[in-house]
């Protein structure tokens, strides 16, 4: 870089640039890229052996609903707990979240926060879990 401040060569370039140095661009994603909520999500899949639908990950994001590793322990724990009772298709109530999971494959197929369960009517399912 031969842009120098008073005869010194920065070691950064500043923000308003220099004369013929523009200022570096700031980072934006590639459209297909990962997110780190997908690269999480994908890591947890691995770990935990449940799954998230698509749906299901949408939801997540959408709601802002976090999941911590305790969270992923007690949704894998209440999974088992209905697998051994011949559960399919399961409402599983964990702290302030709700999902609905397909038991057999261990896939999440859709979340739901504290706000949307209120009122909420669950169709298509053979069994509820609650867990505190």
């Amino acid at each position: 870089m031969s842009a120098k401040i008073d005869g010194v060569s920065p070691p950064f370039i500043p923000i308003g640039g220099l004369k013929g140095v523009s200022a570096p661009k700031p980072f934006v994603p590639l459209e297909g890229e990962s997110d780190f909520q997908k690269i999480l999500l994908e890591k947890i899949e691995s770990e935990q052996k449940i799954k998230f639908s698509a749906h299901a990950k949408s939801r997540l994001q959408n709601r802002n609903i976090n999941l911590n590793s305790e969270n992923l322990t007690k949704l894998a724990a209440a999974m088992d707990r209905a697998e051994e009772k011949g559960a399919r298709e399961s409402l599983i109530v964990v702290d302030n979240a709700a999902f609905v999971v397909n038991v057999n494959k261990r896939t999440v197929i859709t979340a739901l926060d504290e706000g949307k369960l209120q009122d909420s009517v669950f169709t298509n399912i053979d069994s509820a879990v609650f867990v505190k």
